[in-house]
């Protein structure tokens, strides 16, 4: 039963496509009127040719349809009556015995219920039109501020993630340098004494250490003060030196010193991306060596992160999986497409393209 209602369905879609577009297509009144009585005068002249032996009654419709579309109600029974009337006239001056009223009052009668059928079906196919602009319209509204709320969205979160990166950066870094400073006094009191605690006072000033590194890279994570200055280059290139750092791999940045991205918020997002991106190569790819890559080739900028990893799975993992829709979501925002695939045999390739406007452009906007 679905498999036959379905090409149905689809031909009606068609049809009704076709009567909304034709139904934009307008004639003036008078255009309208003049068209209606030269194809009445054309259709009477065939039927007075033709004999009266053969009616044309049915080409009458023409005109009717015309008038019942493009005008009103009220015009296509006139047309009506006006064809009914060139009838009578073609059959009279073809030499009919008797003229047929009552065929003439039959043939109104249909001509009346086909234009009222036709006005109707023009009004249900205007009402038609006018619900689908406005659904339209509510959706074009719809998405509109989606975007605004994904855009408000990524500046709250940009927002916490620098608050928070600048407090792991001033407040808890600060505070375990002050512990590491306090220690270190205490070490080399405890030196001063010769105490046997010497080298555990060592080794609580090396774990503090390491802790202040630790909280470094985690500020750096959420918050990367470069970008504040406009300068995406010199954030991926401390990116590339914090990867390095906290896992141990080889992460390099090729890119140019100066990248033409002055809108702060796309400079977030392609920081963001690549963060990401190089962050999942490290710890969920095993990757030993990453590559992170901008290149500008005219208005187009392509930032590609390259890893030697295990390479892009199949099915991916929940946390996976969610940071690939992350970085998606990030493309989205700035207008930018993203793939991942493969990298041949092994590896994975992350690629961020994204249109750069030019300054006539930016001019314009502003």
């Amino acid at each position: 039963m679905a498999i036959n209602t379905i090409p149905l369905r689809t031909g009606l879609d068609r049809l009704i496509a076709r009567l909304r577009g034709f139904r934009r297509f307008t004639l003036s009144r008078k255009a309208l009127v003049v068209t209606c009585f030269l194809l009445v005068a054309i259709v009477g002249y065939i039927d007075y040719r033709t004999g009266y032996e053969r009616p044309l009654l049915l080409f009458y419709l023409l005109p009717i349809s015309l008038a019942a579309w493009f005008g009103s109600l009220l015009t296509a029974l006139g047309i009506a009556v006006v064809s009914i009337a060139v009838s009578l006239l073609s059959d009279v001056a073809a030499g009919i015995p008797a003229l047929g009223f009552w065929n003439a009052g039959m043939a109104f009668i249909s001509y009346a219920l086909f234009a009222g059928l036709l006005s109707k079906l023009r009004t249900l196919v205007g009402e038609l039109d006018r619900r689908v602009q406005e659904r339209t319209a509510a959706l074009q509204r719809e998405v509109v501020e989606r975007q605004r709320l994904d855009r408000e969205i990524a500046q709250v979160a940009d927002r916490e993630r620098r608050r928070l990166g600048q407090e792991l950066h001033d407040r808890l870094g600060q505070y375990l340098t002050g512990t590491a400073l306090a220690a270190q006094v205490l070490k080399e009191k405890l030196a001063a004494k010769s105490a046997p605690e010497v080298a555990e006072a060592e080794k609580l000033v090396h774990y503090i250490e390491e802790g202040i590194d630790l909280t470094r890279n985690l500020a750096r994570g959420f918050f990367s003060p470069e970008l504040e200055a406009d300068g995406l280059s010199v954030a991926l290139e401390g990116l590339a030196e914090n990867i390095s750092e906290r896992f141990a791999i080889n992460c390099i940045f090729h890119g140019e010193e100066s990248i033409p991205v002055r809108d702060s918020a796309v400079a977030t997002q392609l920081y963001r991306i690549a963060q990401e991106a190089a962050t999942n190569a490290a710890k969920h790819a095993a990757a030993k060596n990453i590559d992170i890559r901008v290149t500008v080739d005219g208005s187009e900028l392509t930032l590609a992160i390259i890893d030697d990893g295990v390479g892009f799975p199949d099915k991916l993992s929940g946390s996976k999986g969610l940071g690939l829709r992350l970085m998606r979501h990030g493309a989205a925002l700035i207008g930018a497409a993203l793939s991942v695939q493969r990298n041949g045999g092994s590896g994975t390739v992350a690629t961020c393209k994204l249109r750069i406007p030019s300054d006539s452009e930016l001019n314009f906007a502003t």
